[in-house]
């Protein structure tokens, strides 16, 4: 009997489920669970409410009403009770958020820490979780979140993979363990991200500077001829509203592939330089704006212009 379509026969450690971080990530893996079993319990936890008298703070509670979620005011109250945890914060955070679970966790409980962090960063975190008690679980999720929700790809790694692979399995996750130690998992994320990333950078590099010449379509008929099925117009407007309205938080991924190639003896220059202009980017505050690359890339031409000319005044 398949338990994600009978929630009834489901194992007692499948019956609440917490998430640390509501961001992009977390709404969508509550919306693709909700799909399974419209009764589990899910309850979540976002920084942004801890001032609740913000308009952030607000906006979060209505995110965590509209999928459907338990909504926490501390971070004990959304953990304490979970039997699984899934960690979905900014790079940056992911290590503070491990630290300040470990101390409201109940023992046993299954920490997938699913931030994109150099391997480092990850076994720091292990650590402190397994310290605790608790079971940590390298995660890497492999492709954007969305348009898959909780199918999105994901790798596990670290000596409680193969528990964490049968608990997403009744999720209606698509989980693989690889084999190795906590690491292993997001190694293999981050150095994909290393080309992932960097071609989104080089992309809007390229074609931010061809419209400026005004030779942006020869420029695309080019790399089509090159690279048949690409479709690099319709790429380049992907790629240039993922990285304006996402950049600051994939910086903060990139530095964390940065040290994972420095921490291999490689020097990080192509990772650094996505870092930088990632942040530069996520930086101008654009709105997703239009469909085009044309108009996306003239609206980012124009904001990089004003701030260029903020900064001289």
């Amino acid at each position: 009997m398949r338990t994600d379509q009978n929630p009834s026969a489901r194992p007692e450690a499948l019956s609440a489920v917490a998430l640390l971080g509501f961001g992009e990530a977390g709404y969508a893996l509550a919306e693709g669970w909700r799909s399974v079993d419209p009764t589990l319990i899910l309850t979540a936890y976002d920084i942004k409410t801890a001032n609740p008298d913000t308009s952030d703070a607000a906006a979060m509670w209505d995110r965590y009403d509209a999928a459907d979620v338990r909504g926490a005011e501390t971070i004990g109250a959304a953990l304490a009770e979970a039997r699984a945890v899934f960690s979905v914060v900014t790079a940056d955070r992911a290590h503070d958020a491990a630290r300040a679970a470990a101390t409201v966790m109940a023992p046993g409980t299954l920490y997938l820490d699913a931030n994109s962090c150099a391997p480092e960063t990850k076994r720091a975190s292990a650590q402190v979780i397994e310290a605790a008690g608790l079971r940590y679980v390298d995660t890497a999720i492999m492709s954007p979140i969305r348009p898959k929700l909780h199918r999105a790809p994901m790798l596990l790694s670290g000596p409680h993979a193969a528990a964490a692979a049968e608990l997403m399995g009744t999720l209606g996750m698509d989980a693989r363990v690889v084999a190795g130690e906590v690491g292993r998992a997001s190694s293999i994320k981050m150095l994909r991200s290393v080309m992932i990333k960097g071609i989104e950078a080089l992309t809007l590099e390229c074609l931010l500077a061809a419209r400026q010449a005004g030779v942006d379509d020869e420029v695309i008929a080019s790399l089509d001829a090159s690279m048949p099925g690409w479709d690099w117009g319709a790429k380049a407007a992907y790629n240039m509203e993922r990285t304006t309205t996402h950049g600051l938080r994939r910086a903060a991924e990139m530095r964390e592939v940065a040290r994972t190639v420095s921490d291999l003896g490689v020097p990080a220059r192509m990772a650094a330089a996505t870092t930088e202009w990632q942040h530069e980017l996520g930086s101008l505050g654009l709105p997703p704006g239009p469909e085009t690359y044309h108009d996306r890339a003239d609206a980012i031409i124009a904001a990089l212009r004003n701030a260029k000319l903020e900064e001289s005044t």
